[in-house]
């Protein structure tokens, strides 16, 4: 975004251009930063690691080699699941091949894509786990939306919602909440559906929030709208990475993972990304019903133990500060009301937010 202004600028090809010149070795075989659907996005993507320390240590680095570039012509670097006020029908788009056909396929919908999120894989040690592994997560997805929740506002209007992006990415064909199947057989039998009908041309076209990814091993969360520091991103990575491991060790025991009917995890969906951390949820197929933070504070205190095994303690702990501090539409909000309403300050202070931590807020 200009630094000044706030606005977003299309200058991703210049900035990897410089960043592929400078510093090749983002650029190797696991290439660290990427191209995105718009001409205002790089995506970073951190290598494999055993521990949420490590993939955030990384992801430190990259960022700090594109600061390279970016501070030299005057662009400041910014994250949230929407950019607050920039106009979604002025943003171009990449020429690749792949995009042109989404936005041809999608039309409208696909043209206002100015969103932003952050994903966690997960490596899985058998594929018969994938799905009642996404079944846990699934059970937890109004938590994650409700911890991340950053796009309060779009094209300059408050939505009403802590998360606009979470209603408006599953508009695409294949987004949204994903189908639950017994085992890895029904979800093979519903790809093949996809690819024989034409509704995808590749497997990683399945756009679900969460979905098994068979060429890495992994389970992939995509829930998160876009985190503005790297502690919220770790606390979000070792809360995924507890939940897996929780059901992992569930099913070597025997055990059977609990589900939710589809409309008790499409409403948990709604209520997250319309109340955020004021969302009350349900809870299982009963029907029981709690506000999401004291769930998420049970939970802190069942999981652990296993985040120390995993040697993600602090970041797990770091789910209290988002919390306790509040989360991106919430301090967006704050922020917008100080200023009477004007949205540039609101994306000045998550880019100062982006480039200081927590220490930008001053506690």
């Amino acid at each position: 975004m200009d630094k000044h202004g706030g606005e977003l600028v299309s200058l991703a090809p210049q900035v990897l251009e410089r960043l592929g010149a400078e510093h090749p070795e983002l650029f190797g075989e696991t290439p660290r930063i990427h191209q995105e659907l718009l001409l205002n996005t790089v995506e970073l993507v951190s290598g494999v690691h055993n521990t949420v320390g490590g993939a955030t240590a990384d992801l430190a680095e990259s960022l700090a080699a594109v600061r390279t570039v970016t501070d030299r012509i005057g662009v400041e670097l910014f994250c949230a699941g929407s950019h607050p006020f920039s106009q979604p029908r002025l943003q171009p788009v990449t020429d690749k091949e792949r995009y042109a056909k989404l936005i041809d396929r999608t039309q409208w919908w696909g043209r206002q894509m100015v969103i932003y999120g952050v994903h966690v894989h997960i490596g899985l040690d058998r594929r018969d786990k994938a799905m009642p592994v996404l079944d846990a997560l699934v059970n937890y997805f109004p938590h994650f939306q409700a911890l991340s929740a950053s796009s309060p506002f779009w094209s300059g209007e408050d939505t009403g919602y802590a998360s606009q992006r979470a209603l408006m990415f599953q508009q695409l064909p294949t987004a949204g909440l994903p189908f639950q199947f017994e085992d890895w057989a029904g979800f093979e039998h519903y790809v093949d559906d996809m690819l024989k009908t034409g509704v995808i041309d590749l497997i990683n076209e399945i756009r679900w929030d969460i979905r098994p990814v068979p060429r890495l091993g992994t389970i992939e969360m995509r829930v998160c709208d876009g985190l503005s520091t790297l502690e919220e991103i770790g606390a979000i990575g070792a809360l995924t990475q507890c939940l897996v491991e929780e059901a992992s060790r569930a099913l070597d025991a025997g055990e059977k993972i609990p589900t939710m009917p589809p409309w008790h995890v499409q409403e948990n969906k709604w209520r997250s990304a319309r109340y955020g951390l004021d969302a009350i949820i349900i809870l299982d197929a009963e029907g029981n019903e709690k506000l999401v933070t004291e769930h998420l504070a049970e939970t802190l205190d069942r999981l652990a133990p296993i985040a120390a095994d995993l040697g993600c303690s602090s970041e797990l702990r770091d789910i209290e500060g988002i919390m306790r501090r509040g989360a991106g539409y919430q301090r967006q909000r704050r922020v917008a009301e100080a200023n009477g309403g004007d949205l540039r300050a609101v994306v000045l202070e998550e880019a100062r937010l982006m480039r200081e931590g927590y220490a930008a807020l001053g506690r």
